[in-house]
């Protein structure tokens, strides 16, 4: 996409017929995708390079994004993966001791357009009554109808495969806070070894595995199953991605194939594959929950956690209520938040927090302490 020197009009245009009119600071051209709203007050840089967005085109809620530019330090992959940023006012002049350049420039620098002006409280409560919607956004065109033809015709989410965009093409190591290219030829005496599957997982659940005493390998979303165990490893995790999880049955044969074998720790779309694994199923949620003021509650303590969520699909809790044990549910919708079962374990929303509270981050030291009785017993 061809960057811009000033603003251009963008129009925004949802499948419902919608139009929205505003400018784009950053970058020219079209993009498609679903229509989602963050509820976030910071953490924009978190949210952009969270490869669960890919095919989502990002509304922040809090009307000032950008005013504290990009760091090096907050990534949470290596790049940015939503479709198109939507904002009510884009602050061309940040300012932070972090910072190394603006939200604008980190756009442009991979192709994303960003458009502001635009009314982010109408296109929220839309969004909120009618659920989240597929959406063009275009610097090109004024041809409302046919922009709308356009979005109508595109393929949304369900049933979609996104997974294959994201996850990593070769395995690595993370190590020191970073990523090195290869598997180790032996296994560490003194460390837990956790192999994730890399369905978009984000940097900060690589930070906490490793800060937890973890060697941590990542390994490609079709890894199979038999090759995982190979490796040896403590436990598995099963990261957090994009998409439809109803279109990932070779994840899902992946999940059957080592859950019972090692521990296994499920985040986001790694709950889902867990509860597919196990004979649930899964479905769409109206317009998602995204943001970091999630309440969920701890059904065996009773304590009210918040939380940060980013997922538009949930499993549906009467499919798996014989062959896991409910652990959390959403105190906002009741929709499923958790599960237990012998050796295995997730959670739908994200306790790496990033953006966000971290009142979950217990869990990495809980899924460490699983792996060690795990070891202990086969001692």
């Amino acid at each position: 996409m061809p960057l811009l020197n000033q603003k251009r009009k963008a129009l925004l245009v949802l499948e419902d017929g919608s139009v929205f009119e505003g400018n784009a600071f950053a970058c020219a051209g079209e993009t498609m995708g679903e229509v989602v709203f963050n509820t976030g007050m910071t953490g924009y840089q978190e949210v952009i390079t969270d490869p669960s967005y890919k095919g989502q085109m990002v509304t922040m809620t809090y009307p000032l994004v950008g005013n504290y530019g990009i760091n090096d330090e907050d990534m949470e992959s290596a790049g940015i993966h939503l479709e198109g940023l939507i904002v009510k006012e884009y602050q061309s002049h940040p300012s932070n001791w972090r910072m190394t350049k603006s939200l604008k420039s980190f756009l442009e620098e991979y192709g994303k357009i960003g458009i502001e002006g635009i009314d982010t409280r109408a296109l929220t409560r839309r969004l909120r009554l009618s659920g989240s919607m597929k959406g063009i956004i275009s610097t090109e065109s004024k041809d409302v109808e046919s922009l709308r033809a356009r979005v109508r015709a595109y393929p949304g989410l369900v049933g979609r495969d996104l997974v294959r965009e994201v996850t990593s093409a070769k395995p690595y190591v993370w190590k020191n806070g970073a990523v090195h290219s290869g598997l180790p030829s032996k296994k560490s005496a003194r460390k837990l070894r956790v192999a994730v599957l890399d369905c978009g997982v984000k940097y900060n659940i690589l930070r906490l595995l490793e800060n937890n005493g973890c060697e941590v390998l990542v390994l490609p979303a079709s890894f199979p199953g038999a090759e995982i165990l190979a490796l040896n490893p403590d436990g598995v995790l099963l990261s957090n991605g994009p998409g439809d999880p109803a279109a990932l049955p070779y994840i899902v044969n992946t999940a059957r194939t080592i859950i019972g074998k090692v521990p296994v720790f499920g985040i986001c779309l790694g709950h889902q594959i867990i509860g597919q694994a196990i004979g649930g199923y899964t479905e769409k949620l109206k317009f998602g929950h995204h943001g970091i003021n999630q309440p969920v509650k701890n059904v065996e303590t009773g304590r009210v956690e918040i939380t940060s969520q980013n997922h538009g699909f949930v499993v549906v809790p009467e499919s798996v209520e014989d062959k896991a044990e409910k652990t959390y549910h959403n105190l906002n919708d009741n929709t499923s938040e958790g599960m237990r079962m012998p050796q295995a374990f997730s959670v739908q929303y994200h306790p790496e927090a990033a953006p966000g509270p971290r009142d979950t981050g217990y869990l990495f030291a809980q899924f460490v302490k699983i792996m060690k009785e795990e070891k202990g017993k086969k001692k």
